[in-house]
C-alpha cells in the first residue's frame, strides 16, 4: 500500500473527498460523480489511482439495464490507517496498568504481549542475519523503519522510527513488548537499547548466535 498523508489537506482533495464518501458505504463511479459534481471520467481516474494505492477496491455491482455499475469501497487495510484512537488509548492503558500493578509487573505483562505477537508468525529459518532481516521486516510492517547492522559484537536492529512512539514517550514498558517480539522472531536473546525522547528510536542487540538450522 502506498504511503499517504491523512491530514486535513488530503481530505480537501478530490481523492480525499472520494474516500470520505466511500467510508460511509460502497458507491459507483456515477454516484460519486453526482455527489462531487465531476464527470464520470474524472472520478474514474481518481478511483483507479486509489485502487493502485491499495486503499480502494471493486466489490460487486448494481444491476442496470446496460453495462454493470461496479461498486467501490475502502479496503480493510486502509480503514485501519484512518484511526488514531489506538495512540491515546494505548498510552493511557500503560499509565493505568503501571499505577495498579507496578512497574515490574507491567514490564512482565508487555514482554508476554511481545512473545504472543511473535508466536503468531511462522518460525524463522536461516542463519542469524537472515532471521534478523525477517524481524526487521516485521517491525517495518508494524510501522517502524529498521535496519540490520553488523559489528564486531554481533548484530543490532536499529530503528529510525518507533511504531509505538507515543506510548514509549510516556512509559518505556512498551519497548519490552517489542524486545520480546524480536526475541521470539529471532529465536535468540535480545537486549533493548532504545533511544527515548521526543523522537524515540528502536535499538535491539542480538545477544547470542543461533544453533545451526
Amino acid at each position: 500500500m502506498a504511503a499517504m498523508r491523512w491530514d486535513e489537506t488530503f481530505w480537501e482533495t478530490t481523492k480525499g473527498r472520494i474516500l470520505a464518501i466511500l467510508r460511509r458505504g460502497a458507491s459507483t463511479v456515477d454516484e460519486l460523480a453526482v455527489r462531487l459534481g465531476l464527470t464520470d471520467n474524472a472520478v474514474r481516474a481518481h478511483v483507479a489511482a486509489l485502487q493502485r494505492d491499495g486503499v480502494v477496491q471493486q466489490r460487486g455491482a448494481r444491476p442496470t439495464r446496460g453495462k454493470p455499475a461496479y461498486l467501490y469501497e475502502v479496503t480493510t487495510d486502509a480503514e485501519r490507517l484512518f484511526t488514531k484512537a489506538y495512540i491515546p488509548v494505548l498510552t493511557e492503558l500503560v499509565t493505568v496498568l503501571e499505577a495498579r500493578l507496578g512497574s515490574e509487573e507491567v514490564d512482565d505483562l508487555f514482554r508476554e504481549v511481545g512473545r504472543r505477537l511473535g508466536a503468531t508468525k511462522p518460525p524463522s529459518s536461516g542463519d542469524l542475519r537472515e532471521r534478523a532481516e525477517i524481524a526487521a521486516a516485521f517491525l517495518g510492517e508494524l510501522g517502524g523503519i529498521v535496519d540490520v547492522e553488523q559489528s564486531d559484537g554481533g548484530l543490532t536492529l536499529r530503528g529510525s522510527a518507533c511504531p509505538l512512539a507515543d506510548a514509549v514517550r510516556s512509559n518505556p514498558a512498551a519497548c519490552r513488548a517489542v524486545e520480546s517480539l524480536v526475541s521470539e522472531l529471532m529465536g535468540a536473546p535480545v537486549r533493548e537499547r532504545c533511544r527515548r525522547g521526543e523522537r524515540p528510536q528502536c535499538c535491539f542487540e542480538i545477544l547470542s548466535a543461533l544453533p545451526a538450522s
